[in-house]
């Protein structure tokens, strides 16, 4: 069976609050929509993504989905129901044999759940997962309760929703009115539409607050891993110093290859050692005169685009500088800010300091600065 789900990403989440679009939102080092999509694949009975999305938005979210086995996205229209459509009339030319419609806003979906519903369509022409209503319900006007509401055989629907495709095809074609879901559309046309079990985990965002709790279902899925570096350049006349990203006035720079950033090079070394992926060297060769006299800032930003690759996130940098000179406290915030910027998280999650030797050793003499660092991340399970 040939199977594709359109990836819903064209509202602009309106009760969110924020800036931007809800499914744009970070949550644990990606985006939203980057967690939806991951999930609809994780059974791999889907083939193929469809983004359908914003007009404008095209770039930004195929960038957000890059490595996904993704078609071009395609823009939505002004509803829901026309952004369906949209993407329903771009499949027409070769049409799957199913699809699913699944919202960008919801970024946990329980394993087991794509098959449940395909499976149902050997018999229905709709399948959704749905959840019973279990609390009582209020129909109310001005403030004021005006009746309640029997809640037996009532229940939340969820997404995916999945669909024989020629059967959604028709039914968006022959739509004579606005519905809030898809498998609606079926109802209309009068064919019956599976009702399986759905998942509270299964939460679409809509307010702030539901970020805490898609974070809580979500990070049982991660595992947390660490990694350390060392580096070590001598000081020499003629070369700019360049601590953590920060060019600081003093008379002698550091060698090396490249600009022999030695926080640079210890942080990305402890965060290749957390993906297990070697160190810096086996990434940049010092013998590679691509990287000669490199802004080691290339290196840094490699080290976590190979985490956010592996869908994971970094979430604390430590690094410490050992050097009798120059002092490093008046540039210590520079430092942060930069590097924070370079891995793209917060800088309350980077950490800058210094320590000397006493005088001791080569950096007690001045003949050159170390650095050590620690990077923690979490990494998917599975």
């Amino acid at each position: 069976m040939r199977v594709i789900a359109l990836l819903m990403a064209a509202g602009s989440g309106s009760r969110f609050g924020a800036a931007e679009p809800k499914q744009y939102s970070q949550l644990l080092g990606c985006p939203i929509l980057r967690h939806a999509a991951e999930a609809l694949l994780a059974d791999g009975a889907v083939q193929a993504l469809l983004p359908v999305v914003a007009a404008g938005e095209e770039a930004r979210v195929a960038a957000m989905l890059e490595g996904l086995p993704c078609l071009p996205p395609v823009a939505g229209g002004a509803t829901r129901q026309d952004s369906v459509r949209a993407g329903l009339e771009a499949l027409a030319a070769s049409p799957p044999d199913a699809v699913l419609v699944h919202d960008g806003a919801r970024p946990v979906l329980p394993r087991g759940t794509v098959p449940a519903l395909l499976a149902a369509l050997e018999v229905y022409p709709g399948a959704i997962p749905a959840q019973p209503v279990t609390d009582t319900l209020k129909a109310g006007a001005e403030g004021a309760i005006q009746r309640t509401v029997p809640r037996a055989g009532l229940y939340r629907a969820q997404t995916p929703q999945a669909f024989r495709f020629p059967a959604l095809l028709q039914a968006h074609r022959d739509a004579t009115a606005e519905a809030t879901d898809d498998a609606a559309l079926l109802e209309a046309a009068g064919l019956p539409v599976a009702l399986l079990p759905g998942s509270e985990s299964n939460l679409k965002v809509t307010y702030p607050e539901d970020l805490a709790r898609a974070e809580a279902a979500l990070l049982p899925r991660f595992l947390p891993a660490m990694g350390t570096g060392f580096d070590v350049h001598r000081l020499v006349e003629g070369r700019p110093l360049i601590l953590c990203g920060v060019t600081i006035p003093h008379p002698l720079g550091l060698d090396g290859h490249s600009d022999a950033d030695v926080g640079l090079h210890a942080l990305c070394d402890a965060i290749y050692g957390a993906l297990a992926e070697g160190d810096i060297g086996r990434h940049f060769p010092p013998s590679d005169m691509e990287w000669k006299d490199a802004d080691s800032a290339r290196f840094l930003r490699h080290a976590a685009g190979r985490v956010a690759a592996r869908g994971g996130m970094i979430t604390h940098a430590d690094v410490t500088l050992i050097c009798e000179k120059p002092k490093i406290g008046p540039h210590a915030e520079a430092m942060r800010a930069r590097l924070a910027e370079l891995m793209g998280i917060p800088v309350a999650r980077v950490s800058v300091k210094a320590t000397t030797t006493e005088r001791l050793g080569f950096t007690g003499r001045g003949e050159g600065i170390a650095a050590q660092a620690a990077a923690t991340l979490l990494l998917p399970s599975a």
